[in-house]
Order: C-alpha cells, then structure tokens, then sequence
C-alpha cells in the first residue's frame, strides 16, 4: 500500500499554511492510504504531474487545492512518497525543479539539495578564489575525512572553494542539511572524531556495511529518521497538522533521542545546549522512558525554575504519555514548591511564609541598621547567599574558615564577626515574624531529607531537572537529598547561556558528577539561522561557566539552526509613546499576515513597560493578555510579559521592547564596582544572558524596539541601530 511521508522541514512550515491547505494535505494523505499506485499516478484529483526541466526525475507535484502545490519525492522503486514542500502553484514548480536528490553512502538517508543555486554560487568562488588551497576553510581536513562523515564528491568540490564561514553560510541553505551541519561543525575545528560522534555515527543504521545502492530509495527513505516522517494514523497527521510543533515532541532528532532513550546512566547525566537545542524535549522524553521502567510506588520529579515553564512542562508531559495513571506518578513543580512540600510534610517544622524581592531587600537594610554595619545591606545580601547559604554554613566558626573564593570583595578577618552578627540579626528577625527566604526554604528542606530518620528514605527514584542553569547550591543540596545516589538518579537540561540569575555551582563539590555521562547539543530547531545569528553576536566573547566541573568554558562554537528565514527588524523611537505605536502596528502587521494572536510574544525588562504595551494593543483593539492569563482574558492574543517570564517558553514571532539605555543593563541590578568587582562582572553578564534569552524565543520573526539610546549591549556586539 502506498504512502505519503512527511518531510521534516514540511512540518516547520505548517504554521504558515491556512486551514483550507492543510485540509488538502491531509485529503490528500488519505488518497494515498486507500489507493494503489496504478490509481494514484491516473487520479485526476491528485495529479501527479512530472516537472519540464527538472534537476530530478524524482521530484513531481501533486494537487494540494485549486491553488496550492505539494512538491514530492516520488522514487522509482516502492511505494512511499515524501512531501517536501507545499507552496503555491508557480512558486511550487520554480522550487521543485531546482531540487535534486541523492543517497548518501555513509548514513544510506535520502538528501536532497539546491542544485540549481549551487550551481550559480559555485563557478564565481572557484573564479575569484586567490587563496592558496592550504588557506581555504576546511584546509585542515582531508577529502578522505570528508568522505568518511558522508560528504559526497559534489559537496567536497564546492566546498573546496571557501575560505571563511561567512561563505559557508552563504551555501549553506543549498546543501544537503545533514551535509551542511558537519561542515559548519569542521569549520569551528571540531575535530573530525568529535564530528563522527556527534553527528554521523546514530545515523549510520545498524548493519550499514557493504555497498550501498543508489538507486534504492525505498530503503534509503526507511534510513532517513533525522527527516522524513512517516505518519501511518489519521489522529496523528491530524494532531501535528493542527499543532504544528507538536511535531518536534513526536518526532526527535536520532542526536536527541539516542540521549532521552539511553537504556541506563552510570549516575547523574546532563545534556547542555542553547536555545531551542531541544533539551525540554529531551528532558520530557527522558521522563516518558523512565516511567516505562519504574517499580511499584517509585515517583519521579520533573522540577524547573518558573511556575511559567511548569505549566509548559506539564503540557508536554501530557502530550507525550497518554496513561494517566502513570503520568500521575510524576510531580512537575519548581523546586521552590518541592523545598515547601518538604517543610510542610515534616513533622515538627514550624510554618513560614517564604519572601523575596523587595521584601527580602528591606530586611537587609534593617538587619545592617541594627548591628550598624559599616558596609552595604547589598554587600550583606550577597555575602550570605554566595558564602553562607552556598556552602551551608551554620557557625560563625564555619564562616569566619570558609572559602570566599568567587567573591571580588576583600572582608578583613576582624570584619568577619561583624558581618556573622548581622547575619543573625536578619535570620533572628525573620524567625520573629515567622518567615524564611525563599533559598532558606530550600536549604532548610535539605537538611531535612538529609537528616531524615524515619527510615523512609528520599522520596523519588529519578530527578529530572530543566532549567538548571539558574539553580543554587541550596536548591542543588535539596535535588541531591530527594534521590537516592545510583543509576539514573539525576537527569540534568540546561544551558549556561541563559543564566540570568547569579548563582554560582559547582555540582561536583556538591556530590553530582557528571563526567562522562555529559552531553552538549548545538543544533536550534527553533530559531531562523538568521535570528540565531544576531542573538548570539551579544553573548560572544563573554566567559560562560559550565555546569559541570571542566577545564574549558562553555562555547557557541557549532551552535547553527536547522531553519532560514529573516533577520530580526530594529526600530529606533523618540519616546516610548511613539514605540508602542510601531509595536502595535507590528502585531498588526503579523497578524494580517496569518500569524495568530497567541504565537505573538512581547517580552520587556519591566512590568510597567509591560503594562504600557497591554495598555496600548487594547486601545488599538489587538487581543492581548499578560503572561499569566486571568480565566477572563482572550485565549488567542498576544501574551505580554518581563524578559524573566519568557524564559523557556517559544512564540512564533517575538517583540522585545524598551531595549534602550538605562533598562539593559538595568542600574540596579548591577553591583557596583567598587563593591565586589567580581560580581559586577557577573550582573553583566546576567543581564546580557537576559537579553540574549528574550530574543531567542523566536522562531520566525524577531523585532527589537528602544526609544532613546539604545542600550550598550546592542552597540557593543556590533549590531546595526538604526531602524530596519
């Protein structure tokens, strides 16, 4: 019986296809189900129609509507067809005869690429090229290398012709993606080893020795699981036709699920990677696995940083495990919620209101006041969370001993007492009124498992974490204590980049050793390679700390996008009245253009900016709602909310406004200098991670907006300010 499978670049598409389009995606579908393939290639209703001048006699088109063109792989041995492409009529047919296709001998997956445009890019670079071979770009790999990670002669001549990355780029949406990606990774000298490991070997299907047919794409299209999906119940075509990155839970890259389905790690394991690398996804899948093998009263925690990405995760939990029965052994919460169940469990814990923010601010200031310090409440602030809390110190024997190494504060030995008194002034005040810091919380929640003599044990058999990046050393001690150490306890997602807190960890000193069970993921599949491109020039060259205990920082290096499109649109205002009306005219602007009101996110550095633009959008009659909708809000409307509530979540189009002087970096959340130069360093950077996060939760279209001047991280990195 035939087939019509889905390629995986279709599916990134489908947002951008209107409800009648997609009702002939999957009409069509269905005619293949019921039909053989005598009838199919006569049925006038379908019509598959060969191309005049085609760089392939394997790609066609089929009848999507009167309009619309779907552009297929059509081999000539077997029966499964590929959808690649659907577009109108003309554009359809100019798209499809530039394309051709191929099977590649190492990974024996169907490839396909631009030959047409290769063909025109090539001969200028092979003209104009001066540089000595040995100066070219992939000079330091050999051809046989090259051949050894599956890059075919073709690809191997063209890139032959290039001498830097900025021309590779320029290839690099013509060239057979898998291709592609270990080019781009060999450009940033990633050894051929680490390549091979990384991106070829989990695509060499198991037993793929010997001579590999060329011809024979039935088998090859079985080999391509990095790209074609093959759907085989209408509920599920319908499920990703109308959501369209549902897609991305269903189907995982081979890198990604060789990671969420290793049968068993050694003891904790940690994938890392940037935004929109998947590791959420990961992190889910991971879970559905573990539920699979878990004994009778085992529970898991799925745990995170925001009530925002809660929510998320336990969205995607539902998606993916259908049993709900065993999704109820999973508890998803933040890790401030977990430390209060624990407090509120125990026996004999006295009851506290846990406090942050302001509130904690103040009590600092009283608590200086009241012992008359002679340094800052801020410098107070700072000294017990990085030292005290950090290393769980409970003495001022302790303290005045610790190390205060990461501390760019010099505190003499005679100041130390002093410092300890007004430690206890704040924590004696808070007891007083019968409340805790939030991070208190935690850190008094691990001292309880850890001291645990009930004989029960810790209560989950696996902690999965995502967002781990911002975690504390307190909030690290209580994940420790609430599993027991062995195989597959700790399931670790995160990325330094996006630390926008200043937690300082190092998971080795607290018990979590990850070496050699760690994993890094480079590849965006959310994200436009464009809008990855801008982002990513405010991060680079800034020192990032890994989670792990490792001699070299976190890079970007490899970091590349599945997806093209546009670069972001700046846009430079007077005043901000006069930006939230280009910010209006924006979302009017997508949404006329097909994009819902809910896949349009507004990420701002402050509420009250975020208030202004709710205000705004309302006047010009856009439906719009805050990030933490109210039962009375519109479901489809923009979602507007701070830069700190986007992290971790993903729109189809993303506005972040106020990026002017004065609010990125924002003064007050800077340490000063001269305070502790240590920490000013590393508020900096937090604020640029912040930025950089706020940016990255695009996925085709990124605007930037500031009134004023705009702020230092943009210039600094480089990047163009006047309006787009």
């Amino acid at each position: 019986m035939p087939h019509l499978a889905f390629d995986i670049g279709f599916c990134t598409e489908l947002h951008k296809l209107q409800a009648d389009v997609k009702k002939g995606v999957f009409d069509a579908w269905q005619r293949f189900q019921v039909r053989t393939l005598t009838q199919l290639l006569a049925d006038p209703g379908l019509h598959i129609e060969k191309l005049r001048n085609a760089r392939d006699p394997h790609i066609r088109t089929i009848r999507i509507t009167g309009f619309w063109r779907g552009v297929v792989l059509a081999p000539e041995s077997g029966d499964t067809f590929v959808l690649l492409k659907v577009l109108p009529h003309d554009k359809a047919i100019a798209w499809g005869v530039k394309q051709r296709s191929s099977i590649n001998t190492v990974t024996r997956a169907v490839e396909l690429r631009d030959a047409a445009t290769l063909d025109q890019l090539t001969p200028p670079h092979e003209e104009k090229t001066e540089a000595p071979s040995e100066s070219r770009l992939l000079a330091h790999v050999s051809d046989g290398e090259l051949a050894s990670l599956g890059i075919d002669a073709d690809t191997i001549r063209r890139a032959r012709t290039l001498t830097d990355k900025e021309q590779l780029e320029a290839f690099a949406p013509f060239f057979p993606p898998d291709q592609c990606e270990v080019l781009q990774y060999l450009a940033e000298r990633i050894s051929v080893e680490e390549v091979w490991r990384e991106l070829v070997a989990h695509r060499v299907p198991a037993g793929g020795t010997g001579a590999v047919d060329e011809t024979d794409y039935d088998t090859a299209i079985r080999h391509t699981v990095s790209r074609i999906l093959l759907v085989t119940a209408s509920e599920e075509l319908h499920d990703i036709l109308d959501k369209p990155f549902s897609a991305w839970r269903i189907f995982l890259h081979p890198s990604q699920r060789r990671i969420a389905y290793r049968p068993s790690y050694s003891g904790p394991a940690q994938v890392s990677g940037g935004p929109g690398t998947g590791k959420t996804v990961v992190a889910l899948h991971r879970v559905k696995h573990l539920l699979a093998h878990l004994r009778d009263d085992e529970r898991i925690l799925l745990t995170t940083y925001t009530n925002a990405l809660v929510t998320s995760l336990r969205s995607g939990l539902t998606a993916l495990v259908d049993d709900e029965q065993l999704r109820d052994r999973v508890d998803v919460m933040t890790v401030d919620a977990f430390a209060s169940r624990v407090l509120t469990t125990a026996p004999g814990q006295p009851h506290r209101r846990a406090i942050g923010g302001a509130e904690e601010e103040r009590r600092w200031t009283r608590a200086a006041e009241a012992v008359q310090y002679p340094g800052s409440a801020q410098f107070l602030a700072q000294e017990y969370k990085h030292v005290v809390l950090a290393q769980d110190l409970r003495s001022r024997e302790a303290y005045e001993a610790a190390d205060r190494a990461g501390r760019g504060s010099r505190l003499t030995p005679a100041l130390k007492p002093h410092t300890w008194r007004a430690f206890e002034a704040f924590t004696s005040g808070l007891e007083a009124d019968e409340l805790r810091t939030y991070l208190q919380t935690s850190a008094e929640a691990a001292r309880v498992l850890t001291d645990n003599d009930t004989g029960t044990g810790p209560p989950y058999r696996h902690v999965v974490i995502d967002e781990a990046q911002d975690l504390h050393p307190a909030q690290w001690r209580l994940l420790r204590a609430a599993v027991p150490a062995r195989p597959d306890d700790l399931f670790i997602a995160g990325d330094p980049h996006q630390r926008i807190y200043d937690s300082k960890v190092s998971l080795k000193a607290l018990g979590i050793k990850v070496v050699g069970r760690s994993t890094r993921m480079r590849k965006n599949y959310r994200s436009t390679q464009e809008i990855l491109a801008w982002s990513t020039a405010l991060l680079l060259g800034r020192p990032i700390d890994e989670l792990a205990d490792t001699a070299t920082a976190e890079s970007l290096l490899g970091y590349r996008s599945a997806l093209r499109g546009t670069g972001p649109a700046l846009h430079a205002a007077t005043d901000e009245a006069t930006e939230l009306d280009a910010l209006a005219d924006r979302c009017r602007e997508w949404i006329d253009s097909g994009v819902n009101p809910s896949d349009i996110g507004i990420a701002t550095r402050f509420k009250k900016t975020g208030d202004a633009a709710l205000a705004r959008l309302t006047a010009a009659e856009i439906p719009a709602r805050r990030l933490r909708a109210r039962a009375s809000d519109p479901d489809d409307a923009v979602s507007i909310g701070t830069m700190h509530a986007f992290k971790g979540l993903e729109f189809r189009c993303v506005a972040v406004i106020g990026v002017h002087d004065g609010a990125l970096p924002f003064p007050r959340a800077i340490t000063p200098e001269d305070l502790d130069r240590l920490q000013h360093e590393a508020d900096l950077l937090a604020e640029r991670c912040l930025l950089f996060v706020a940016c990255t939760r695009a996925r085709d279209g990124l605007y930037v907006s500031w009134s004023g001047e705009p702020s230092s991280f943009l210039t600094e990195a480089g990047v163009r300010v006047s309006p787009a």
